[in-house]
Formats: C-alpha cells, sequence, structure tokens
C-alpha cells in the first residue's frame, strides 16, 4: 500500500518551458504577453481579509463599549467632590469610584446578590430629592426607625450620644435651627414642604426617621447643606457608596472651585492642571479609601 504522502502531486524542480507553478499546480504562460498570467483570486481574498480584520476590531471596539457601559450603569461610577461639605473626610477636588451594587436597587435581584443595609455612618452618593439630576454626597446619621436631635452639635440617636469622630466644626454653638435641631417654633431653615412633613414627625423634641428614608449630614457640620434643611433621602435615591478617592487635585489658587465659574474659568483651571499635574495632584490621598 502506498503511503499517503505518495498521493499527493508534486511540482518539478525544473518545469518545462511554457509551464509556471501556481497554487500548487502548473498553469501555461500567457499566449499574448509570455508571462505567468494573474494568480486568480488574489485581490478579492486580500479584501476579505481587509474585510474580516475591520469587522473584528469594530466587534473588539464595540464589545469594550458594552463593557464599560455595563460597569459603568450596574457597578460603578466616577464622581467629582465640588463642595467643602464633607471636609475633612473629602475635599473639593477628591475623585470617586462609587460602587453601585452595595444597596441593591430594591428589587428581585435584591435576594440573589450579597447587598447589605444602609448602615448608620455609611457614605452615600444620592439622587439630590429637590432635583433629582443633582447628586449629592453625605453621610447617613439616621436609618428608619431612628429618633434624632441635635443638642449644641452632639446628635443624640434613639436618646445616646452618637459618637462621630469625623465631625468637623468651624463655628460656635450660634444658629439655633442648625445647632440644636429640630425647631418646630422657628420659620427659617426648611424649605416650605420640609417644614410641614417635619412637624408631623417630632415627638419629644425627637425627629422619627420614616420607613424607607435616611437622615444625612455633612462632616462639615457647620458647612453642609443637609436634611436639616431639606429633608429626607428615600431609598431609591440612593446611587451607592464611594469606595476609594482615585485620584485628588487642589485647586489653581486664584478661585474658589465651588464657586459658581464660566466655561472659560473651567478651561483655565483644566489647562492649569494637565500642565502643573504633578505639582497639583495631592499624592497623600489619591488611591484612599473612603470610611
Amino acid at each position: 500500500m502506498n503511503s499517503p504522502v505518495e498521493h499527493v502531486s508534486s511540482i518539478p524542480e525544473n518545469p518545462p518551458p511554457g509551464m509556471q507553478p501556481v497554487n500548487g499546480s502548473l498553469k501555461e504562460d500567457s499566449p499574448e504577453t509570455g508571462l505567468p498570467p494573474q494568480q486568480p483570486g488574489t485581490k478579492p481574498h486580500a479584501a476579505r481579509s481587509m474585510g474580516t480584520e475591520i469587522i473584528g476590531s469594530v466587534q473588539s471596539l464595540l464589545g469594550t463599549v458594552v463593557i464599560a457601559v455595563f460597569v459603568i450603569t450596574f457597578i460603578v461610577q466616577a464622581f467629582q467632590i465640588p463642595s467643602p461639605s464633607m471636609e475633612n473626610t473629602l475635599l473639593i477636588g477628591d475623585y470617586l469610584l462609587v460602587n453601585k451594587l452595595t444597596y441593591g436597587g430594591g428589587g428581585i435581584g435584591d435576594f440573589f446578590m450579597p447587598y447589605r443595609r444602609v448602615h448608620r455612618g455609611d457614605i452615600i452618593v444620592f439622587h439630590y430629592p429637590l432635583s433629582p439630576a443633582q447628586h449629592f454626597v453625605k453621610r447617613v446619621i439616621g436609618v428608619p426607625g431612628d429618633r434624632l436631635r441635635l443638642i449644641n452639635k452632639q446628635v443624640f440617636v434613639n436618646g445616646g450620644p452618637l459618637n462621630e469622630p469625623y465631625a468637623h466644626f468651624t463655628r460656635p454653638a450660634d444658629d439655633m435651627f442648625r445647632d440644636n435641631f429640630p425647631r418646630v417654633d422657628m420659620l427659617s431653615g426648611p424649605t416650605p414642604e420640609w417644614w410641614v412633613q417635619m412637624r408631623k414627625l417630632v415627638e419629644d423634641g425627637q425627629l422619627i426617621v420614616p420607613e424607607g428614608n435616611y437622615f444625612v449630614m455633612g462632616d462639615n457640620r457647620d458647612n453642609s447643606y443637609d436634611s436639616r434643611y431639606w429633608g429626607f433621602v428615600p431609598q431609591a435615591n440612593i446611587i451607592g457608596r464611594p469606595l476609594v478617592i482615585y485620584w485628588s487635585v487642589q485647586g489653581t489658587g486664584e478661585a474658589d472651585p465651588s464657586a459658581p465659574s464660566s466655561a472659560g474659568d473651567k478651561l483655565y483651571r483644566f489647562a492649569y492642571v494637565l500642565t502643573h499635574i504633578h505639582q497639583a495632584t495631592r499624592w497623600d490621598r489619591t488611591l484612599r479609601l473612603v470610611k
């Protein structure tokens, strides 16, 4: 029996005149030019190869985009701190990655995922209830069922003082509404809607946090526009919990970055940071976990 190799046609090393090897077989030269004819299918093959590469690149790009959109939508999202309300825990110019899977979305999937409840002391990012397009970051002080009050800036929850090593104070206790909360005998401070709701939830000088809502405050206690002034944060408004400060940049020193600014001001600050990135970066805060 012949071996399989012997069944493959071989090409002579010195083919006869007028014969040239083409694609593993012998073809006659063109009778008009005496030159070997064009190899059939060469250009279409190259075009197909290029088309396949383009399609592969597009598919890879689309896959990357889909993954990025999925991550941003369901897992993590980047935020920037624009105000001093959370100093000294979070500073203006801190850039955060927020874990959007911490608390779940209140659906059926919550029973199958390792979500947890919002705890007192958690820092949360949420849609501002009075303008959901805005994102706020505050610390949870009261959870559903809590009874809370402030006396000379000291927070009391369910009758006992709350230990708050993170709280930052810059002014004396000279604001009766801000520092002694809740005050239903004063007409200054809260929004009208919150004023009406708050009066219904105060018993024995304590504010009762209703089910499905949270009372939040900024760590910069004397300079924070928080639940004292506009009310509770509904569970549905919570986006997630900050994980890490992935970058922190200080301002140019010529203006408060949190103040309203024009497009030109923003462009100037961006150009400044871009050209002074080493000096502008707070390296001691970069990659710091948020607690």
